[in-house]
């Protein structure tokens, strides 16, 4: 019997008691240690005032680093920066990188956002952009035809699992290729270990999904000596380097080099109280993952729907099923308050902490009525 962590969600669940929320992997819902730290970002902005800085850059920030670091076998949590979303921090790594145009790799399956910026970076002329299927990859970075290799640790459309990282890593150079691993469905969704490749390969992710703070923590793990200096930087960046000439711009020489300007810090608050919560109940990431794929596995045994599944025997947190009718489903399921997600012909369902087996009875019972 699969067990229950509902006790740790109660003010989410209390919100919506009704639904049925199979959608963790795109939006999952918050614990209730994310509240208390939203509360104590509120409290020390009041208390302290300008001198909250001193607070979050600290204590909070070296926390949050602590964090990323031990969940990634990270050797350096210096290495590590934060920013409202993964996409302020892509562009930094592109504005870090001289040539133009700048030419840079990726597959089909990649993330909106990356898709969309890739897209008008094509349109402007600033970079060429080569697409291919995610076996090929390695292939083709081999090719030594690229500056930056963009590719996600999980397929977010797929659930397709790149486990090659190595490979990738071992073409890297501070002169490039760039390796750019966006790890958003991977971070704290399956273990994770980056401590032989963290001299080479770049990490993107955040709080969104899984590591369950909401938004507003995105994070940069950058290797040592990539990118020392991004060409868009903002003053939280800056760096007193006394052997500069005078007027040119320092950097800091941590990963702090791909800070912005001004930030909301709540996120990193809320993202320290759950990792802090989660050690306090003793559940690791492969307790939480182990849990989601127990409620995975007996959907799956039991799916009364017909579709492809595309992702079989995946690690990933959610399952991928191809239809002709999955946006048809999707709305059918969301009247009646069961939250799923779709991409174009694929339902997706995911799982997280906050589902039990009782849930899953719900998910089941519905989809048999579809």
């Amino acid at each position: 019997m699969t067990a229950s962590y509902k006790h740790l969600f109660q003010r989410a669940i209390a919100a919506a008691p009704e639904r049925l929320h199979f959608a963790a992997h795109s939006h999952h819902l918050w614990p209730d240690a994310s509240y208390l730290g939203q509360l104590a970002a509120w409290e020390d902005g009041v208390r302290l005032a300008d001198r909250k800085w001193e607070r979050v850059m600290g204590e909070i920030w070296p926390a949050a680093q602590g964090h990323v670091a031990a969940e990634l076998g990270l050797p350096d949590p210096s290495t590590v920066v934060f920013a409202p979303n993964s996409h302020e921090l892509l562009l930094r790594i592109v504005s870090a990188l001289p040539r133009r145009p700048l030419r840079i790799l990726a597959t089909d399956g990649e993330f909106h956002s990356f898709r969309r910026q890739s897209v008008r970076w094509e349109e402007a002329g600033t970079v060429t952009v080569e697409r291919v299927p995610l076996n090929r990859i390695v292939e083709r970075a081999c090719s030594g035809d690229h500056d930056l290799v963009f590719v996600s640790q999980v397929q977010f459309g797929t659930g397709h699992v790149f486990e090659q990282v190595a490979e990738l890593a071992a073409l890297a150079r501070p002169e490039g290729p760039w390796v750019v691993i966006d790890g958003y469905h991977g971070f704290m969704a399956m273990e994770t270990d980056l401590s032989a490749v963290a001299d080479r390969v770049f990490y993107l992710a955040g709080g969104y999904k899984y590591a369950m703070a909401g938004e507003g923590c995105a994070f940069l793990h950058a290797p040592p000596g990539f990118g020392s200096r991004p060409e868009i930087t903002g003053w939280y960046a800056e760096f007193d380097d006394l052997s500069l000439p005078p007027g040119r711009v320092g950097y800091a020489p941590d990963a702090r080099r791909f800070l912005g300007a001004t930030f909301d810090p709540s996120g990193i608050y809320r993202f320290v109280a759950v990792r802090d919560m989660l050690r306090q109940e003793g559940l690791r990431t492969a307790d939480i993952a182990a849990h989601a794929a127990e409620l995975r596995d007996a959907l799956l045994a039991r799916l009364p729907i017909e579709a492809e599944l595309l992702n079989p025997g995946s690690p990933a947190r959610f399952v991928a099923l191809r239809s002709p009718h999955a946006a048809a489903w999707k709305a059918a399921l969301e009247a009646q308050d069961v939250i799923v997600d779709v991409r174009g012909d694929v339902l997706r369902i995911g799982f997280g902490l906050y589902q039990d087996a009782r849930d899953l009875e719900g998910l089941i019972w519905t989809l048999e009525r579809l």
